[in-house]
């Protein structure tokens, strides 16, 4: 058993979980990457044992998915939409609704951490301009984009990461949680407005202004898009699916590249490709398979009744927030297999590592952009989120497992 596997992987979660390390300079994906040199410099792997570690299928997606984002934030298409959600949404209770389910559909499609970089803006103009409490809004686009995720393999980097290591399909995934998605914002939306009624009640909208016509390219990118859903439901690849749809925007919209690249998040593609080696160094030390001997994901009834599921569930819902979303997934993916039914196994883990992102502030990247996004506007407290993320992410998690039960059990 290595220590030093165990020692560094500790670190780099303790530099990663501070979200910005100012005394060292350093921000999550140089944490990451920081503990991936040390894995190789201490010997804990070999330099192609690194190399190795990293899923380049998980990376490949990320990017292709990113890119086609890239189109649209280059299009201006979410000025557009701005313009259009005031005038036709004409109260703010219905402006909530818009945002929290336009965030939860269109997370599904190109992920939810580009729709809160995208509409992070969006929405503060929005709250600028109609002097609105900024609380519940910033908290329905990235409630909303969480919940919204679940129901594709391409809704959030989590899902990615479990639909190419447990070999999940596009469609399979998509018929069994496309309810948990519309039931799960259901509860989000309800949940969310009973906090906020009176603030919201009191709100009133400005005057609409003329809305302004979508670019003429935008049609073609939101086409890529639906086509490349098209090809998942055939079974196409995800990531050379989702790489091949940005490659076709890139030859079809003649635009120049280099307004791209900057719009593509590279950070997190190296945040990603660091971490699998700082886990893989982890999962080498030994400590992830004597810790699973001793307390097995498996204890007789993980998933033969709905205790077990439920108990799974809050194994996942937990590990997710305590070790963050993809480094648990990394740890436990060898203990997938040890699952009676490991396809299920990892349905349940997509759906609970995914709710868990509304558990806390820190839950999700996705909350800490629009966190970041919010800050001039009053932004959003740990505290402030956990009052409306906890209620959200237990609900769902239990319609979750109540769904998997019913229909999959």
């Amino acid at each position: 058993m290595s220590a030093l596997g165990v020692v560094i992987f500790a670190l780099t979660y303790l530099l990663i979980s501070a979200k910005r390390v100012r005394w060292l300079a350093l921000d999550r994906p140089a944490a990451a990457l920081l503990g991936a040199v040390a894995c190789v410099a201490a010997g804990v792997l070999s330099p192609r044992a690194a190399l190795d570690a990293v899923d380049g299928s998980t990376l490949l997606l990320l990017f292709g998915m990113m890119g086609m984002g890239a189109f649209l934030a280059l299009d201006g298409c979410f000025d557009q939409v701005e313009q259009r959600l005031a005038s036709r949404a004409r109260t703010p209770a219905r402006l909530l609704a818009f945002l929290l389910w336009g965030s939860g559909l269109a997370s599904a499609l190109i992920t939810n951490d580009a729709v809160c970089v995208l509409g992070a803006p969006l929405v503060v103009r929005l709250i600028r301009r109609h002097r609105l409490p900024a609380l519940p809004f910033l908290l329905a686009l990235a409630t909303g984009a969480n919940t919204g995720s679940v129901a594709t393999l391409v809704g959030n980097p989590q899902n990615m990461l479990c639909g190419l290591l447990g070999g999940l399909g596009y469609r399979e995934h998509l018929v069994l949680m496309l309810p948990v998605a519309v039931a799960g914002l259901g509860l989000n939306h309800a949940l969310l407005y009973r906090s906020f009624r009176a603030p919201i009640a009191a709100a009133r909208l400005a005057d609409p202004e003329p809305s302004l016509p979508f670019a003429a390219g935008t049609g073609l990118t939101l086409l890529a898009i639906a086509g490349s859903v098209l090809v998942y439901l055939l079974g196409g690849h995800l990531a050379w699916t989702a790489a091949g749809g940005f490659a076709l925007l890139v030859l079809v919209r003649r635009v120049d590249p280099r307004a791209l690249w900057p719009r593509i998040d590279w950070a997190l593609l190296v945040f990603f490709a660091a971490l699998f080696i700082v886990v893989r160094g982890f999962s080498e030390s030994g400590v992830p398979a004597a810790l699973f001997a001793r307390f097995p994901l498996h204890a007789g009834t993980a998933v033969e009744s709905p205790l077990g599921w439920l108990r799974l569930a809050t194994i996942f819902l937990v590990g997710s927030n305590l070790v963050s979303n993809v480094p648990f997934i990394l740890v436990v993916r060898d203990q997938m297999a040890t699952l009676p039914d490991p396809r299920l196994g990892w349905e349940l883990l997509t759906m609970a590592s995914t709710f868990a992102g509304n558990l806390t502030l820190l839950g999700s990247v996705a909350n800490v952009i629009v966190a970041e996004a919010g800050r001039d506007v009053g932004g959003i407290g740990f505290w402030e989120y956990l009052r409306v993320g906890l209620p959200v992410a237990l609900a769902t998690t239990l319609l979750g497992v109540v769904w998997l039960v019913a229909v999959a059990g």
